[in-house]
């Protein structure tokens, strides 16, 4: 990155730069490297100020910036569109996770989904990731992050789940409200049937957006 920040070691420092690299090289042509740099130190930001662990903060900001950006291509028409659906809890730890999951492992590249909260967690619900790995899907290695202008700008559809006032509204956006459990404390054995739940939801906006998606594995239990 072209500015020296102090606050930070250089071992961040350098990881930061390293991610400005990656992104400019995913980027150049798209965006400015002043926009691109502006979108990675902003991301930084938000998941530093509510971090104790600066250690895989680099990741997390380049990660979330990626998307950040995409959002932004698809808004200024940059890339061509796919169906884009946004699902928002309050956490961005359980229920919008679970959905995220289950809609990537469904239909892979041809409709583009993210998730985000309106109050980010720190960590993904651990019985949400055991539920939904009984299914074959790692949501392991997501993680909490907040929803943007741009991101929610971007979305054909906006899922919301529990977050209520709080969930941005924008004119024009189609907006669903899933009535769900939260997940939050509760066991795998409880989380299971919101799992059930989300996915039968999930499958139901496939099809009501005419997304092509994997029919269920003959011998499992669905909803």
């Amino acid at each position: 990155m072209t500015d020296q920040r102090h606050d930070l070691s250089v071992d961040l420092q350098h990881a930061l730069a390293t991610a400005a690299t990656q992104l400019h090289t995913e980027f150049d042509g798209t965006f400015s490297a002043e926009t691109i740099e502006r979108f990675l130190r902003s991301s930084y930001d938000q998941f530093a100020a509510r971090s104790t662990v600066p250690t895989f903060l680099p990741l997390l900001a380049e990660r979330f910036a990626r998307q950040r950006l995409r959002a932004l291509a698809t808004v200024e028409g940059r890339t061509a569109g796919k169906p884009t659906v946004l699902f928002l809890c309050v956490h961005n730890a359980g229920r919008s996770q679970m959905a995220l999951g289950f809609f990537h492992h469904l239909v892979g590249d041809r409709a583009v989904a993210w998730s985000g909260g309106s109050e980010p967690g720190h960590t993904v619900n651990p019985s949400a990731v055991d539920a939904m790995a009984e299914r074959g899907i790692d949501i392991s290695r997501e993680f909490p992050k907040p929803w943007t202008d741009e991101i929610v700008q971007a979305a054909d559809v906006v899922v919301t789940m529990g977050c209520g006032d709080i969930c941005p509204v924008f004119p024009g956006k189609r907006y669903l409200d899933w009535t769900l459990d939260d997940p939050a404390g509760k066991t795998v054995a409880d989380v299971r049937p919101v799992r059930d739940e989300i996915e039968r939801r999930v499958r139901a906006l496939l099809d009501d957006l005419g997304v092509a998606h994997r029919d269920p594995t003959p011998g499992d239990h669905r909803p």
